[in-house]
């Protein structure tokens, strides 16, 4: 089956030179701002032959075909030589196949540079051209060929608006970043200042603790310090001993301060061991009604924002602590009573009718309210009596640890140091004794009085005076109160 022209038709893949009707298409090189067409100028073939001359002559040199001719005639001068001539021939481009020596190095230079130069020279003119070319704002039809065009863009004028914005965010994040900066020198000064008013204040306080007369002692070593040999071991700070002297030596370790580097303590001083306890005492009294009345101690108060209240109410509470682990130790062997221990509670049957209590409480529990004064007193005396016994002990050990020179003394665990519970229970079995005496005669001398026997007493229950009762609770020699009665019976008396 014959095939359609139409599919016969054949499209040659050249870039077609005529167009319908058959005239050349000429070649398009540009077209203009203005629209126009720049074409590529038809050239006869006469012209385009001798412009390929002239590139030959200029390219490949004047000479160019009789150095063709010469090649021939010296192929066929080789033709006829000598194998002997062969040899030298080879011998030659063996020899300029050899490395090259600096001076035909420096020759080939010398000849190299110049041209190098006049192409730089060449290269550098035709740039300065372009660029003035192209960087001209207003070019000259005449000057310029027909198929080059230059356009001319300017910049648009600033927006007021967005000018005035972009000047503010500049303005906007300088001023932060000024403001940032300048807080972190106004913080980086605070914190200077603070530091310098911590080490002023810490060298005060210094200072006044040890204006009080208060123990200062070396802190150890930071941990971590080298404590080989040569190392230096000098204490870089001190600690406050607000202890007894001849305490325990558990107790001296608990009683140790140290002064505030932080803002977290108030007084400026830091109680690492502090247990805040406070000894509490309590006499229960039955009445001649039977009713029991019970009264305790008022404790002393002390301002505990300065230095020196907190050190005496810190040192008042080891005392207290002391004093209770002593009664604890010496409850158990009382020959005129009976008592009942515990954890933080001592309970003492001290005498018909009275009961004594020692209770080691925390430092927040409000005391009760007192309903006898008389009682409370007692209380009062009871609890500050024992700490003069306490005193006495101490100096009791402390006599017999330093002596006298040359003397021999016995170990400290063999001693029988003074007691201080014994001689509290002796006071108040004797005034519970003188009032019954009392109670007695009275009774007696209202029944002399009815029987019509005139008689009189004087009673005098505590004889000494109060610097002989004030030596009572120093002297180590157990000396004991006494009082006189004198009953005068018919105008006559008998004294005891």
């Amino acid at each position: 089956m014959e095939e359609p022209s139409w599919k016969q038709l054949k499209l040659a893949l050249e870039r077609p030179y005529k167009d319908d009707n058959g005239e050349q298409i000429p070649v398009l090189l540009d077209i203009s701002p203005e629209g126009q067409h720049v074409y590529e100028q038809k050239e006869s073939s006469t012209k385009t032959l001798g412009e390929n001359l002239r590139r030959i002559f200029i390219e490949r040199g004047a000479d160019f075909f009789d150095q063709t001719k010469g090649h021939q005639l010296e192929e066929s001068t080789v033709e006829d030589e000598d194998s002997s001539d062969i040899s030298e021939h080879l011998d030659e481009d063996t020899s300029l196949a050899q490395t090259m020596t600096v001076e035909e190095l420096f020759k080939m230079r010398a000849e190299i540079v110049p041209q190098l130069f006049t192409s730089l020279g060449e290269i550098s003119l035709a740039r300065d051209l372009l660029t003035s070319l192209l960087s001209s704002s207003q070019p000259q039809a005449d000057s310029l060929p027909t198929h080059l065009s230059a356009a001319v863009v300017s910049k648009p004028p600033p927006i007021i608006s967005v000018q005035a914005f972009n000047a503010q965010l500049t303005i906007g994040s300088k001023d932060e970043a000024l403001r940032k900066a300048a807080n972190v020198f106004k913080s980086a000064a605070d914190s200077m200042d603070r530091g310098r008013i911590k080490g002023e204040k810490y060298w005060v306080d210094a200072l006044k603790v040890r204006k009080g007369n208060w123990g200062l002692i070396p802190a150890p070593l930071p941990f971590g310090s080298a404590t080989g040999k040569g190392a230096d071991k000098t204490s870089k700070d001190f600690l406050i001993s607000y202890g007894l002297e001849e305490s325990p030596a558990s107790l001296r370790r608990q009683a140790v301060a140290r002064m505030a580097t932080g803002d977290t303590a108030t007084t400026g001083l830091v109680f690492v061991h502090r247990q805040q306890t406070r000894l509490r005492v309590s006499v229960t009294v039955t009445n001649d009604k039977g009713v029991p009345v019970t009264s305790q101690n008022v404790p002393n108060t002390i301002d505990t924002t300065s230095l020196e209240g907190a050190l005496r109410i810190a040192q008042q509470e080891v005392v207290e602590q002391e004093i209770f682990s002593l009664l604890v130790q010496e409850a158990g062997n009382l020959p005129t009573a009976s008592a009942r221990v515990s954890e933080r509670l001592i309970v003492i049957d001290a005498a018909q009718g009275t009961e004594l209590k020692f209770e080691l409480l925390d430092d927040e529990t409000l005391p009760s309210e007192s309903s006898d004064e008389l009682i409370k007193e007692k209380c009062n005396l009871v609890y500050y009596a024992l700490q003069a016994l306490l005193l006495r002990r101490h100096g009791y050990l402390k006599s017999q640890r330093l002596g006298t020179a040359g003397v021999i003394r016995p170990p400290m665990e063999l001693l029988h140091p003074l007691p201080i519970l014994q001689p509290i229970i002796d006071l108040l079995q004797y005034q519970v004794f003188c009032t019954r005496i009392k109670s007695e005669i009275d009774r007696m001398i209202s029944a002399l009085s009815a029987a019509g026997i005139p008689s009189s007493l004087r009673f005098d229950p505590v004889g000494e005076t109060g610097r002989q009762l004030v030596q009572f609770f120093d002297s180590s020699a157990g000396k004991v109160i006494g009082g006189e009665a004198v009953l005068r019976i018919d105008n006559r008396y008998v004294r005891s």
